[in-house]
C-alpha cells in the first residue's frame, strides 16, 4: 500500500510538468473517433487486444494502440493505416533489495512513465486496457480519463493477484495489495468487459462491478490449413527443426517431401504420407498456471503403449511460446529418451501459428487458470481451426469445451493418456474418433472474433 500511494503523491508532482506540454492539444477537445489500446505487455503475445485494435479500425476508429515491441504482432495490425502502434519501454526494476521495495520502486517509475506516454497520444473517446496486468496501469488510465475525457474500458482476462499469488502465496502483503487496488479502480472505469460467465458473476457479486461477458473467438485466419500451404509450412519448419524433415528421401530427386507430405515433382500436388507420425501441438506462456511435466508423463506412457504393439503412430509434439519457465521444461524434456516420440519448442511467427494450428492433428491445452475464471484462447483458437482438443480441467472449462462433444477433458497425467490412446488409435483412419471430434467442430457454427464483437462491444462504445 505504501508502494501505491508514494506511486499516487508522484504522480501528482510530476502532473503539472506533464501538463505544460500537452495541454494545448487537450483543449482541441476529445476525438470522439479515436480509441488508445493498451496492453502493458508484448502486443505480439496479447491477441486479444489485437483484436480489439482490428475490430475498432474496421468499424471506422483510428486507434493507437501502445505496448511491448518484443514480438511481431500480425500483419493485419500492421498493414491497417487506421492502427498506429505506439512502443513502450518495459522498465527493469532494482537488482538488489527487498522484494517489496525493488517492485514498489518499479511501479512508480511504470506510473510515471505511463502516465507521460498517454498524455502525449491524441485525445481519445476511450481509453480500452488489457487486465491483467493492471499495477499501475488501471489508476494511470482513469487519472488519464479523469484529465482528457476519456472513459475508461477495461477488459478482465483475469485477477492479476491470483497470478501473483502463484509465486508469492496467496497471503503476501504485495499480493493482498495487489487485491485491493483491483478492486478500488477496477470500480472506477466506465465500461468491463470480461472472458466469462463466472468471472462476469464473481466481479458482480465481490466487486460490486457490472461487465459484459464477451467471450474470446477465433479470427478470420484461424482455420484448416489447405494441404499445399502445410506443405510449405512444413518445409520452412523442417530448414530449423529436423523433426519436421522426411525420414527418408524420395527416389525422384525433384520431389519435395517432409515428414508429413510429399509434392509430385511432376504434377505438383501435395499428398499426405500415409505412414505419417501424427503432429500434436500446444501452445503456453510457460507460467506456473501451466503444469507441462502433466503431457510429459502421459507422453511417455503413450510411448510406452505404443512399444508394447499397440496400434499407435509416432508422434510429432510441437509445444509454441515464450515465458519464464521455458528453459525448465527444456531441461525436463532434454533428459527424457523418448524413440517413438519429437518434441519441439519454437516461438513461431504470428503468420505462421494458425498455419500450425491448422495443419496439426490433435492439440492439447494446459491452462489451470489462476483464479478459476479465465479461459484459453488457445483453445479458442483450435477450435477455428476445427482442430480437436484435450484441455486440463478447471472451474469455467465447460463454457468452451463440452467433454465428447467438441473436445475431451482429463484431470490428470493418466487420463490424458487414455485419451491420446483412443484418439490416435490406427492414425490415420479416417473413421478414427480423432475425426469425429472434427467433424462436429465443422458442423458447429462458430461466430468468429469481429462477428461477435460487433454484436457485443460496438453497441456500448456507439451506446455512451
Amino acid at each position: 500500500m505504501a508502494a501505491s500511494c508514494v506511486a499516487l503523491l508522484l504522480l501528482f508532482l510530476f502532473l503539472p510538468l506533464l501538463l505544460l506540454g500537452g495541454w494545448k492539444r487537450w483543449r482541441r477537445g476529445r476525438a470522439a473517433r479515436h480509441v488508445v489500446v493498451l496492453v502493458l505487455g508484448d502486443v505480439g503475445r496479447s491477441p486479444r487486444m489485437q483484436y480489439h485494435a482490428l475490430s475498432l479500425a474496421k468499424c471506422g476508429f483510428s486507434v493507437t494502440l501502445l505496448g511491448f515491441c518484443n514480438s511481431k504482432p500480425h500483419n493485419k495490425l500492421l498493414e491497417s493505416d487506421r492502427i498506429q502502434i505506439v512502443k513502450l519501454t518495459e522498465l527493469q526494476g532494482l537488482a538488489v533489495g527487498p522484494r517489496v521495495l525493488r517492485y514498489g520502486v518499479k511501479v512508480v517509475f511504470q506510473a510515471v512513465y505511463l502516465l507521460w506516454k498517454l498524455m502525449w497520444q491524441a485525445p481519445a473517446a476511450y481509453i480500452f486496457l488489457q487486465n491483467p496486468p493492471g499495477l499501475p496501469s488501471i489508476s494511470v488510465c482513469w487519472l488519464v480519463g479523469c484529465l482528457c475525457g476519456s472513459k475508461l474500458v477495461i477488459d478482465w482476462h483475469n485477477y492479476g493477484y491470483s497470478i501473483m499469488g502463484l509465486v508469492l502465496g496467496a497471503t503476501h502483503p504485495i499480493v493482498l495489495l495487489a487485491k485491493w487496488y483491483e478492486k478500488l479502480f477496477g470500480r472506477m472505469s466506465h465500461l468491463n468487459l470480461c472472458v466469462t460467465n463466472a468471472m462476469r458473476e464473481d466481479l458482480a457479486e465481490n466487486w460490486c462491478i457490472r461487465a459484459v461477458t464477451v467471450y474470446d473467438k477465433p479470427a478470420s485466419f484461424f482455420k484448416e490449413t489447405p494441404l499445399d500451404l502445410q506443405h510449405e509450412l512444413f518445409m520452412k519448419l523442417g530448414r530449423t527443426y529436423s523433426l519436421f524433415r522426411a525420414c527418408s528421401e524420395p527416389s525422384d530427386p525433384d520431389t519435395e517431401r517432409t515428414a508429413f507430405t510429399e509434392r509430385d515433382a511432376q504434377t505438383r500436388v501435395v499428398t499426405r504420407l500415409c505412414r505419417r507420425p501424427a503432429l500434436l501441438v500446444s501452445s503456453t506462456s510457460w507460467t506456473e498456471d501451466e503444469d507441462f511435466s502433466i503431457l510429459l508423463a502421459a507422453l511417455e506412457k503413450f510411448e510406452q503403449l505404443a512399444s508394447d504393439g499397440d496400434s499407435l503412430p509416432s508422434l510429432v509434439c510441437v509445444i509454441t511460446g515464450k515465458g519464464p519457465l521455458k528453459e525448465h521444461y527444456i531441461h525436463l524434456i532434454s533428459q527424457k529418451r523418448f524413440q517413438r516420440i519429437q518434441v519441439c519448442t519454437p516461438w513461431l511467427e504470428a503468420e505462421d501459428y494458425p498455419l500450425l494450428l491448422g495443419s496439426a492433428d490433435l492439440g492439447v491445452c494446459l491452462h489451470k487458470s489462476s483464479s478459476g475464471l479465465d479461459l484459453p484462447m488457445k483453445v479458442v483458437d483450435m477450435f477455428g481451426c476445427y482442430l480437436p482438443v484435450c484441455a486440463v480441467n478447471f472451474k469455467c472449462l465447460h463454457e468452451l469445451v463440452k467433454h465428447g462433444e467438441n473436445g475431451l477433458v482429463f484431470e490428470d497425467a493418466e487420463e490424458l493418456a487414455s485419451q491420446l490412446q483412443m484418439l490416435l488409435s490406427k492414425f490415420p483412419d479416417p473413421a478414427g474418433k480423432l475425426n469425429w471430434f472434427r467433424k462436429n467442430l465443422r458442423e458447429s457454427e462458430q461466430l468468429r472474433w469481429h462477428e461477435s464483437w460487433q454484436q457485443t462491444v460496438l453497441p456500448l462504445v456507439m451506446d455512451s
